[in-house]
C-alpha cells in the first residue's frame, strides 16, 4: 500500500506552517533546514537559544553544581549548561507550556541526560522557590531565565501567538489555563486597553490602537493585524507601514504580557532570587523589550546596595553582529547577570 501523497502547495515554497514538512522534520531533511538557518532564519516548529556563549560565560557552570533554568523552551541553553555541570551536576527545567515541556524533556533524555542530571517541572519561574524545595535543594550555583517567547509558539498558529496565518487570538502560555486575549479585549474597557499598551510595550499609540480594538470584536491575530495596521496609517498623521507593523507587534507583545501575568511572575522571581542563589552562586537574565530590562536592572543594582550580589552587570550584553545578522530574533535581546553575596559571618 502506498504512503498517502503530501498536500500540494501553492506556490515555488510552501508558506503555511503545516505545509513546511521538510523544516518540520530536520532529521529527515538535514540539507533543506541547513539553508533556512543558513538564510538567518529559524526553521518552523524548532527554536534557536540566543547567546549561549555569553550565558555560558556569565553562568560558568561546573561540574557537580545544581543549576535551573527558569524557562526551559526548546533545551538550548539546558543542553549547552548540562554538558558542563558532568559528572555529578543536576539541571531543574522550568517551564509552564504543557505542549513544549514534555517533547524537551524526551529530547534530552534521548541524549543521554538522566533524572539523576536532569528534572522537568512543570510551573513558570514563579515557581523557583518550590521546585528547589520539591528537590530537596536549599540554594542553585546557577539560575537561567530567558525571558522571550519561543519559535515553537510563536510559528505555530494553532497557539495564537503569529499574525502571518490565520489564527486565534490566544497569546497564553499554557493553553489550558485561564482566558484568552480575545476574551481579555471583550471583558475590559478602553482606558484599561490604553494602560495595557502604554505600560506592556510603551507603545505610542495605545489610545488610538485601545479605540481600535474596542470598536468591534477581535476574536483572530489577523483581524488584529490588519485593523491596526489599516486604522493607524488612516487615522494618525506621518504613520508609515514600518511604524504600522511595529505597533501591531507591540500590541500582541502587550496583550500576550497581560494575558500571561509575565510581569507579576517575573517580580516574583526577582524578589526570591537571592534567597534561592548559593553564595557565590550566578544569576544571568535574558530579556527581550524594556520593561523586563528595567526591572531586572533596578532589581539587580538594589540587591547589590542592599549587599544581596557582591556584583552585577554594568552594561548590558547584547548579541554580536554575527548572530544577529544568522538570527533575527536575537537583535532585541539584552543579557543582565548578578552574583550572590557571600554569607557574612554571625
Amino acid at each position: 500500500m502506498r504512503p498517502p501523497r503530501r498536500k500540494r502547495y501553492a506556490g515555488k515554497n510552501p508558506r503555511a506552517f503545516a505545509e513546511r514538512y521538510k523544516e518540520l522534520q530536520p532529521d529527515k531533511y538535514q540539507a533543506d533546514v541547513r539553508k533556512v538557518l543558513d538564510s538567518g532564519k529559524t526553521p518552523a516548529g524548532t527554536h534557536r537559544p540566543i547567546m549561549v556563549a555569553e550565558v555560558v560565560e556569565c553562568l560558568r557552570p561546573a561540574p557537580g553544581e545544581i543549576a535551573v533554568d527558569c524557562t526551559l523552551g526548546g533545551g538550548g541553553h539546558a543542553r549547552a549548561i548540562l554538558e558542563r555541570l558532568q559528572p555529578g551536576g543536576k539541571l531543574i527545567g522550568l517551564d509552564v507550556d504543557p505542549i513544549e515541556l514534555p517533547r524537551t524533556e524526551a529530547a534530552l533524555r534521548a541524549e543521554g541526560f538522566g533524572p539523576e542530571a536532569f528534572v522537568a517541572r512543570r510551573t513558570n519561574f514563579a515557581g523557583l522557590a518550590q521546585a528547589l524545595a520539591a528537590e530537596g535543594i536549599g540554594a542553585a550555583d546557577l539560575i537561567l531565565a530567558d525571558l522571550g517567547v519561543s519559535s515553537m509558539q510563536l510559528d505555530n498558529p494553532a497557539r495564537g501567538f503569529t499574525y502571518k496565518e490565520p489564527a486565534p487570538l490566544d497569546l497564553r502560555m499554557n493553553p489550558a489555563r485561564g482566558e484568552t486575549a480575545a476574551e481579555l479585549l471583550a471583558r475590559i474597557d478602553e482606558p484599561d486597553v490604553t494602560r495595557i499598551l502604554t505600560d506592556h510595550s510603551d507603545e505610542p499609540h495605545a489610545h488610538v490602537i485601545a479605540r481600535i480594538l474596542k470598536a468591534q470584536p477581535v476574536a483572530t491575530t489577523h483581524l488584529l493585524e490588519r485593523l491596526v495596521r489599516t486604522r493607524l496609517m488612516a487615522d494618525v498623521p506621518g504613520v508609515t507601514l514600518a511604524d504600522a507593523k511595529m505597533s501591531v507587534r507591540r500590541t500582541l507583545q502587550a496583550l500576550r504580557i497581560a494575558v500571561n501575568d509575565e510581569f507579576t511572575a517575573l517580580e516574583a522571581l526577582l524578589r526570591m532570587l537571592p534567597a534561592c542563589l548559593a553564595p557565590g552562586g550566578r544569576v544571568a537574565i535574558l530579556t527581550f523589550h524594556s520593561g523586563e530590562d528595567r526591572r531586572v536592572k533596578k532589581a539587580f543594582q538594589a540587591g547589590l546596595r542592599d549587599g544581596l550580589y557582591s556584583d552585577v552587570a554594568r552594561r548590558v550584553i547584547q548579541s554580536t553582529r554575527e548572530e544577529t545578522r544568522a538570527n533575527r530574533r536575537a537583535s532585541a535581546a539584552k543579557l543582565r547577570w548578578a552574583v550572590r553575596a557571600p554569607r557574612r559571618p554571625r
